[in-house]
């Protein structure tokens, strides 16, 4: 019987190699299918992101109807009751061509702006990478990314939200305006539409505000100092900040040096600071400022005429400059007093009345805005409450006398000690001693923390010395720190607009009226109890009024540098400082003194 052929069985390398033939069949279709996932999620998200980009911008303005417009927008400022109190909007200024500009105006801009304009298309995404290497080398943000086209774009929008999505929305219309216009045109709408500080919109403006010629005549320096306001136009104004406003001009010549546009031995020629020419206005105007330098931080820089509700209340304003004025031009002179600044608001923040130095003409620096002063111990407000906050009580004693902390040993006004006293007496007498215990007993991060949280926007220093007041505060906050207790507890943020209108009567912005309570009831009332025995028995006894019960407390800095009073009564709070520019010593001036008489003064005429 013949056999069957018997299969061949494969060799060990044929099993091999099959078993390689079959193993790669088995991943084509795995990794096919993984293809197809990885195409189709990239796919959706390309659409989904177009999309998003689509809506994005649909929503852009219309640039053709924004460029129309060519005139710096009038701003219309009213008072509380609807009265104008000014109307800001070029400051006499003129649209100019490009033509009509001076040369190293324009060299003066590209250079501190945007030295690649005639390069990109829109973004500089080389200037934007170059920048933010320079912040994290230093630190800090001391470079800006966005190109002239991106901040015109920005400009243009009539809200100034910070978000991703108007970053991209910029950019997008960055572009669109870089296909529409030339880039003279471009140059041209973004410094006629900037603002410049002190109510000037546009190059024009800000020429007659700040030197009183038109553009066509500014000089090399001129021209660089208004450059230089482009950044950041309220902190680098010369009827501001003189000093910050030079440092500010000289860094725009030495941009010009760098990118060619002024020889380097023109730029060692340069000595002289151009001279700044003093406005003629009313006292009022330091309130009209702070609402024109706030305004764009509310609704952006406006693209169209509009209407400014404010808060402020006229006879308030004359009645504050007026006390002022009576004790400054009485005992300035023989006292050393050079200036001073009065903050008058409502419980709630809202802004009534604010002087913000002896005289605007001469100076039209805001001493209740923008000065950094040592509060003294005013800023015991802060330590107190945290005490409070930490369980203890106005009858809770601790002892005044001698001690050295940390190297330090804080002395008392007078330099003598009483023993054992009450929280209530230390506060109404203004024991430092008892203060800086308290802060440690209580914990200085504490007092930090309450201070923040009441509105100090200013840095505060951690060392033992901040109970006394050592650490720099604006009039303004703390004037509005103190309007806490005087609300019941509720947060406050100071304010002067209570709405925003465009000229279509469209309501761009709306203040809220409702703010959350930072402060509970009973730390309010022991607070309260303090503040008043301060007038009542106390350091600011200057400070009583016939018909009314007054809270408050006097701050006075190391060697008389700076006298506060802030208190409150019949539905005001009113802040006052006393002090000079330079911070040389005044005469032995307290809080307790002159600035408690002042706030008598006025809080007894703005009650009538």
């Amino acid at each position: 019987m013949a056999k069957r052929p018997s299969k061949a069985k494969p060799s060990p390398k044929q099993k091999t190699a099959k078993g390689k033939t079959a193993r790669k069949t088995s991943k084509k279709k795995p990794a096919r299918w993984g293809l197809r996932v990885a195409l189709t999620l990239i796919g959706s998200a390309v659409a989904g992101l177009a999309l998003i980009l689509g809506i994005w911008a649909f929503e852009l303005p219309d640039i053709d109807e924004i460029l129309a417009a060519h005139r710096p927008p009038i701003v219309t400022v009213l008072d509380r009751n609807g009265g104008q109190i000014a109307a800001e909007g070029g400051v006499g200024g003129t649209w100019v061509d490009r033509a009509g500009m001076p040369q190293t105006l324009v060299d003066a801009a590209l250079a501190i702006e945007d030295r690649r304009f005639y390069e990109h298309g829109g973004a500089d995404f080389w200037g934007i990478l170059r920048a933010a290497i320079a912040n994290l080398r230093a630190g800090d943000l001391v470079q800006g990314g966005s190109t002239i086209t991106q901040q015109l774009a920005k400009n243009m929008f009539l809200t100034p939200e910070r978000t991703a999505k108007r970053k991209v929305q910029e950019i997008m219309l960055a572009y669109g305006l870089e296909r529409r216009l030339s880039k003279d045109e471009i140059l041209e709408h973004y410094l006629n539409r900037a603002y410049l500080g002190s109510g000037a919109y546009g190059v024009d403006a800000a020429a007659r505000r700040y030197f009183g010629v038109p553009v066509g005549d500014l000089t090399l320096t001129r021209s660089a100092m208004i450059a230089g306001l482009l950044k950041a136009p309220s902190r680098y104004s010369p009827l501001n900040d003189p000093a910050a406003a030079e440092q500010r001009m000289q860094l725009v010549l030495d941009a010009m040096v760098e990118t060619g546009a002024l020889a380097p031995s023109r730029r060692s020629m340069i000595t002289a600071v151009p001279k700044v020419q003093p406005s003629a206005g009313d006292n009022a105007r330091y309130f009209v400022d702070w609402v024109m330098d706030e305004l764009p931080d509310y609704i952006g820089e406006p693209g169209q005429d509009v209407m400014v509700q404010t808060t402020f209340d006229p006879k308030l304003q004359v009645l504050a400059q007026q006390a002022l004025t009576n004790v400054l031009d009485k005992e300035g002179t023989d006292r050393k007093i050079g200036q001073g600044a009065v903050v008058v608001m409502a419980p709630d923040g809202a802004v009534l009345a604010m002087v913000g130095g002896r005289d605007y003409r001469s100076s039209e620096f805001n001493r209740a805005v923008r000065a950094l002063r040592q509060p003294g111990s005013a800023f015991k407000l802060f330590v107190y409450l945290a005490a409070f906050e930490s369980g203890m009580k106005p009858g809770t004693r601790l002892r005044d006398s001698p001690f050295v902390y940390l190297g330090w040993q804080p002395k008392n006004y007078g330099g003598g000690h009483i023993g054992s006293v009450s929280l209530k007496t230390a506060f109404a007498k203004s024991i430092n001693t008892v203060a800086v215990k308290a802060a440690e007993s209580a914990d200085r991060s504490r007092v930090i923390r309450m201070a923040k949280r009441l509105g100090i926007t200013t840095p505060i220093i951690t060392e033992p010395s901040l109970a006394l007041g050592t650490s720099e505060v604006r009039l303004l906050d703390l004037t509005g720190a103190y309007a806490v207790v005087a609300n019941g507890g509720h947060a406050v943020f100071p304010h002067g607009i209570k709405q925003v209108s465009g000229s279509m009567g469209l309501t761009l912005y709306q203040r809220e009226t409702t703010s959350d309570p930072v402060l509970p009831p009973a730390l309010v009332r022991d607070m309260d109890e303090l503040l008043k025995g301060v007038v009542a028995n106390g350091t600011g006894r200057a400070a009583r009024l016939q018909n009314a019960l007054s809270a408050g407390k006097t701050g006075t800095s190391q060697a008389w540098r700076d006298a506060w009073f802030i208190g409150y009564a019949n539905g005001l709070v009113t802040g006052v400082w006393l002090g000079n520019d330079d911070s040389s010593p005044m005469t032995k001036v307290t809080g307790g003194g002159a600035p408690a008489r002042i706030w008598r003064d006025f809080m007894t005429q703005a009650a009538r």
